[in-house]
């Protein structure tokens, strides 16, 4: 296997890309004419991890439609979520789409992906909500602090300038959508005044799903559309778990040597609004966890 996460670039503690302040992006600002494939071609750990990116997030509108309906009394939260965030999170899926098209031209994209998301649609509805808006406001402030993480590591590590400057863009939007999440988080605590052991309990929850279900349903589709091609095939006598586990743990090398270190703690921490005595012991506890679950 060529060279590829493991040994590319020394550990060291960037911050992350800045979050933009300019006006949200279109896909014709991002120059695929661009792409230089030879600095992705051969790394298939990359190629794994920008197209299953690529399935989940062009999937998103389907669980978007189903928080809209969650929230259907509610018309400036479902507003904002059909309105804005939905278009972004599958422009998101359009763009890395685009990408995995122009620097992997030889994979069949649409074929796969219509095989993953006949199995993906099964799983999003509305019983796997949270059991209140306020719990289920909070739990999105994972999931966006996760795909922060992710995108921001994927900018440090990648060296490919459009991917690069994609996986920025996406990180900016993933910021922003945590902050309005977060603040009709607060709007429903006040009225639902959850105690922060549940909120707590919430969030170590949807964070330790969040790399299950959508990731392996998407990698079990790419590696059963990939194993044999020359550079990508699996070992003799593989299975698909075990290679899954393999490649959780080249990501996992990836993300630990790339990924921000203070802003998801911070992400973390702050649907428990702690008061300010509080916040250092558990900042340090936050932290454990933060490396535990980009270990896991």
């Amino acid at each position: 296997m060529p060279e590829t996460i493991a040994a590319r670039h020394p550990t060291v503690d960037r911050p992350p890309v800045p979050p933009r302040s300019r006006a949200p992006w279109r896909l014709a600002d991002i120059d695929y004419a661009a792409i230089d494939r030879s600095q992705v071609a051969d790394d298939p750990t990359l190629f794994t991890l920008v197209t299953m990116a690529s399935f989940v997030e062009t999937g998103s509108d389907l669980y978007a439609h189903v928080l809209v309906s969650y929230f259907a009394e509610d018309p400036e939260v479902a507003d904002w979520l059909a309105q804005s965030w939905e278009h972004e999170e599958v422009q998101h899926g359009a763009a890395l789409r685009a990408y995995v098209e122009h620097a992997w031209p030889d994979f069949d994209w649409q074929t796969v992906y219509d095989a993953f998301f006949e199995e993906y649609a099964k799983t999003c509805t509305l019983p796997d909500l949270e059991p209140s808006h306020g719990l289920e406001l909070a739990a999105r402030c994972v999931v966006e602090m996760g795909t922060a993480t992710l995108y921001s590591s994927l900018h440090d590590y990648v060296e490919e300038p459009v991917l690069k400057d994609l996986a920025g863009r996406i990180y900016a939007d993933e910021v922003r959508h945590y902050k309005h999440f977060y603040r009709y988080f607060r709007r429903y605590q006040q009225r639902e005044a959850h105690g922060r052991w549940r909120v707590g309990r919430t969030l170590a929850k949807r964070m330790f799903a969040s790399r299950d279900d959508d990731g392996y349903c998407a990698y079990r589709h790419v590696w059963g559309a990939t194993r044999n091609h020359p550079g990508r095939q699996s070992g003799s006598g593989s299975s698909v778990e075990r290679d899954y586990q393999s490649f959780l743990d080249r990501v996992g090398t990836l993300a630990r040597r790339h990924a921000p270190r203070e802003l998801p703690v911070d992400m973390l921490l702050r649907p428990l609004q702690l008061p300010a005595p509080a916040l250092s012991g558990a900042k340090a506890v936050a932290r454990t966890l933060y490396r535990w679950w980009l270990h896991a």
